[in-house]
């Protein structure tokens, strides 16, 4: 599950939820988003919900956790909830390895934005790389064969489906495929295109999973429950 957007007026409580989890699967996922600004309220209302959840957790961080320049604090504040959060990292729970990066923008296919012109443009698709290498670096480190990709952003186009086409380019990268399909991974699961899709491939035929709490579920429920 991702983009639970928790805000500092804590009006939304996923307590029950978390505790409803918990009871229906091994080991939950977050794809970033955790917060609504990055605020550090914001991290600690999470926090304590999280402390309803009972198996383990594994998550990355998404573009709304960065935006109020408060990441090192609200990392530190998932990390000590007991979220294994994952920035170019991998860990195996229960014999599932678990790579995970947020990931970038940077478009699709054909229309990948390229390294030209302005460095603005450059310092963008450096950080779109960065991100790809960072999680090459994560599956190398996988040796599990039961392997899940965690990431924010999306890697294929078929799961953005349902947003404007104008900002596609802003929720993810083909590259993330790209990286994903040189190994044996399981399933992926991303967040942040909240009006997407469940559902997509990669070229390489990895399953895609847009677990966004928006999205409808064959749950029903906000949360996915994926069998590796």
């Amino acid at each position: 599950m991702g983009d639970l957007h928790v805000k500092e007026h804590g009006t939304v409580s996923y307590k029950e939820l978390f505790s409803e989890i918990s009871q229906a699967a091994d080991i939950l996922v977050l794809t970033g988003d955790l917060t609504d600004l990055g605020k550090v309220k914001e991290a600690e209302l999470l926090a304590a919900d999280l402390r309803s959840c009972s198996i383990p957790i594994v998550g990355v961080l998404g573009n709304h956790d960065y935006e109020c320049g408060c990441v090192d604090e609200v990392r530190t504040i998932i990390k000590d909830a007991g979220v294994h959060l994952l920035e170019g990292q991998a860990v195996e729970i229960k014999g599932v390895g678990f790579a995970g990066v947020k990931g970038f923008a940077g478009g699709f296919g054909r229309h990948m934005l390229g390294s030209f012109g302005e460095p603005a443009i450059k310092a963008m698709v450096a950080e779109s790389v960065e991100e790809t290498m960072r999680l090459e670096n994560a599956l190398r480190q996988v040796r599990s064969e039961r392997a899940m990709v965690v990431l924010h952003y999306a890697p294929i186009p078929e799961t953005v489906e349902g947003e404007p086409k104008e900002i596609y380019p802003f929720l993810g990268s083909s590259r993330l495929a790209e990286t994903i399909d040189r190994f044996p991974v399981k399933a992926v699961v991303h967040g942040h295109a909240h009006r997407g899709r469940y559902e997509g491939r990669t070229p390489g035929g990895a399953p895609v999973y847009n677990v966004a709490s928006h999205i409808e579920k064959p749950t029903g429920k906000p949360y996915a429950l994926l069998e590796l």
